[in-house]
């Protein structure tokens, strides 16, 4: 039986060996082998998005938006846990757009969930629309993150909140392993602290870093001031 350790660091052997080997299938997902790799985030970051779920309460009628939606397991999560609400996916990837609309067919065809192929840079939505937003595995690869939060803050409802759900972040065990190839990537590598600071840079307020780090997972929440404009 393999022990925790040996098992850790073999996942982020793994983990680090997709990232080298294949950044344009973690980042913008294309073609068949596009299809195999969203397919396969699918099982893999299930076990971190129900951890990560797990740290907000979630509302039958909520509206919900799945920043990066991917594979689509997500936003078929949360339509169950919305069971009286919607919800909303985008992403970049063509590729990634037509897998999530296959795995969520039946709540597409209940009138439940909406699938759109968008930038969080330009969200296709009108102002103070959201009770939640998420984003799993895909904040550190947005374009400008703190004017990117921004964009995600316009659409939320005042009280709405944003989650970050990640299985790496600066600082975690193997981070030796991870930082060189998030490097590579061009991707936004930030401490737990440093989350804080750029979800209250972007003007969320009431912002909470929790870390699992027997696993290296992180869960960031931040909410949007009652008072604010949308």
């Amino acid at each position: 039986m393999i022990s925790p350790l040996a098992h850790g660091l073999l996942t982020g052997v793994l983990a680090a060996a997709v990232l080298v080997l294949m950044p344009a299938l973690v980042r913008k997902p294309a073609g068949l082998p596009g299809k195999l790799s969203l397919r396969l985030m699918n099982i893999r970051h299930s076990s971190v998005t129900d951890w990560g779920l797990g740290h907000v309460r979630i509302e039958p009628p909520f509206t919900i938006l799945d920043v990066g939606c991917g594979g689509g397991r997500t936003v078929d999560k949360l339509a169950a846990m919305a069971s009286e609400g919607s919800v909303s996916g985008i992403d970049i990837s063509a590729q990634s757009v037509a897998v999530s609309r296959t795995t969520n067919a039946k709540w597409i065809e209940a009138g439940r969930v909406d699938i759109q192929q968008a930038s969080v840079s330009k969200l296709p939505f009108s102002d103070a629309r959201f009770d939640l937003a998420t984003a799993v595995e895909t904040h550190y690869y947005w374009p400008d993150l703190v004017a990117d939060l921004r964009e995600v803050l316009r659409v939320l409802k005042p009280g709405g909140r944003l989650m970050l759900i990640a299985e790496t972040y600066k600082g975690r065990s193997l981070d030796a392993i991870y930082q060189p190839a998030m490097k590579l990537l061009g991707a936004t590598y930030l401490t737990p602290e440093e989350h804080r600071a750029v979800l209250s840079a972007a003007g969320f307020s009431e912002v909470t870093v929790d870390v699992e780090r027997r696993k290296g997972w992180i869960c960031c929440v931040g909410r949007k001031p009652a008072s604010r404009a949308a």
